[in-house]
């Protein structure tokens, strides 16, 4: 049986662990393979849904499916799948709420750290393509000059041997 302390610890890295792995889906599977539910996310939305919002049905099941897993045979798999729902949480107010405005709240920050978030994934959508997009963490948003740099760097020299929207 684990401690408080233990359980709070697992819970915190599975917290920070979702963004690292977060960054590397976004980059390499909604920019990837995944493009096609992803493309949804950088085009106008018509409606409450986008294509886009089946990735969190599919990571929803996922953590069902640990919960209930580690409720039957491995209770540090509960902490674990806290952790990755407390970020679901973040993710879901500042991403959706916050930055795409899908929640009700309309209140934007003016200063300090969730400014900078919400400009680092704007700057994010300024590529409507798969490829030449920058900023791909959720809840660590890099310093908005260097994304602005960078993506003006790309947009003046793209890679050779680019894929095309498809």
């Amino acid at each position: 049986m684990m401690d408080w302390f233990w359980t709070f610890m697992l819970v915190i890295a599975a917290f920070l662990g979702m963004e690292v792995f977060a960054w590397y889906a976004h980059k390499y599977i909604m920019h990837g393979l995944g493009w096609r539910w992803h493309k949804s996310h950088h085009e106008p939305t018509e409606g409450v849904f986008e294509k886009n919002d089946l990735y969190v049905v599919v990571f929803s099941l996922v953590v069902v499916g640990m919960f209930a897993v580690g409720d039957l045979y491995w209770k540090p798999l509960m902490a674990i799948a806290s952790g990755i729902t407390l970020y679901g949480v973040a993710y879901s107010l500042f991403h959706d709420g916050m930055v795409h405005q899908r929640w009700p709240i309309r209140w934007q920050p003016k200063s300090g750290y969730l400014k900078r978030l919400v400009q680092a994934h704007r700057i994010h959508h300024a590529v409507r393509t798969r490829e030449g997009a920058v900023s791909f963490g959720f809840l660590y948003a890099p310093d908005v000059r260097k994304l602005k740099k960078r993506l003006q760097q790309q947009r003046a020299a793209p890679p050779a041997g680019a894929r095309h929207d498809r």
